[in-house]
């Protein structure tokens, strides 16, 4: 072969090997980044009162709360889109999906409502990521918000495996078993510091800060919504540096205690316990197998 021709097929090699990292760099880029974004009303700036906001069709300011989580919804899918989202599925957390309305909700998300839905609530492993938006502390926490776990007036105390947990741990934990990471929680100052006893790395916006369970110092709308969008849009910038939450190995224990205006029975069976009048043991081989037997996440 000529020495004109084998430069020839140099350059073309040259031209197919950059070719291909072009092609290889445009994958990357557009490789998809999936958000699933848990809501709740409790942990809004601006709500403090069950009664008078959190209830639809009874609370009078429920209208009011109801614009105040969509726009804070709306900031932090402006802030993982931003952040390189490809798609942000957005799941009505609060009372039974009655809260947020597609009228309002940011026109490039998913909003996903209404029931009966999986008891995972269509969480899976196709997700890149999992945020909270609206998310109180749970039940007893000090200075938290209106805080609870499930269910404010059935649910004293929950552990998985001796460990504490409310709303926000046991989240965390099935996002965990589905190897995707929480990266983000917007709420009060209780909240976010539950959050980070699990995810220390994770972005918090905190746009309140309890002084007693129905009252705090809360931030201004747009001043709330502009700090969620910024976290939100920090936290996947750095998906990579998060790691999905593992348990240790082994068989998974939740155990309930309820109050005393909560008492329930349940069937008791292979892993099924009472152990007295206001406490059952649930027992699985892992998080998913324990929790299910009590209850949908």
């Amino acid at each position: 072969m000529s020495t004109l021709n084998l430069g020839r097929l140099s350059r073309l090699v040259l031209l197919g090997v950059l070719a291909g990292s072009v092609a290889l760099a445009r994958g990357q880029a557009q490789s998809p980044k999936k958000v699933f974004m848990i809501t709740d009303l409790e942990g809004v700036s601006g709500i403090f009162d069950t009664d008078l906001q959190c209830m639809p069709g009874t609370s009078p300011r429920f209208e009011e709360a109801r614009k105040l989580l969509s726009g804070e919804v709306n900031a932090a899918v402006d802030g993982l889109l931003e952040g390189g989202a490809t798609d942000v599925v957005v799941w009505d957390g609060h009372d039974g999906s009655q809260t947020l309305s597609v009228l309002d909700i940011h026109p490039k998300c998913r909003l996903l409502t209404g029931a009966p839905v999986s008891p995972t609530f269509e969480l899976d492993g196709t997700y890149s990521a999992v945020v909270f938006i609206g998310q109180h502390a749970m039940a007893g926490t000090a200075k938290g918000i209106l805080s609870h776990s499930y269910s404010s007036l059935g649910v004293q105390n929950m552990w998985v495996n001796g460990k504490p947990v409310g709303e926000i741990g046991v989240r965390v934990m099935l996002a965990g078993y589905f190897k995707v990471p929480v990266i983000m929680l917007s709420g009060d100052t209780a909240a976010c510091a539950e959050l980070h006893e699990l995810v220390p790395e994770a972005e918090c916006a905190e746009v309140k800060s309890g002084v007693s369970r129905t009252a705090g110092f809360m931030l201004p709308h747009p001043t709330a919504c502009a700090l969620i969008r910024e976290k939100a849009r920090r936290a996947l910038q750095r998906l990579a540096e998060f790691k999905p939450y593992t348990m240790m190995s082994g068989p998974v224990e939740v155990k309930i205690e309820s109050t005393t205006r909560g008492v329930h029975s349940y069937r008791p069976r292979e892993g099924v316990e009472q152990v007295d009048e206001r406490t059952w043991v649930f027992r699985g081989k892992d998080i998913v197998d324990a929790w299910l037997k009590y209850s949908a996440f």
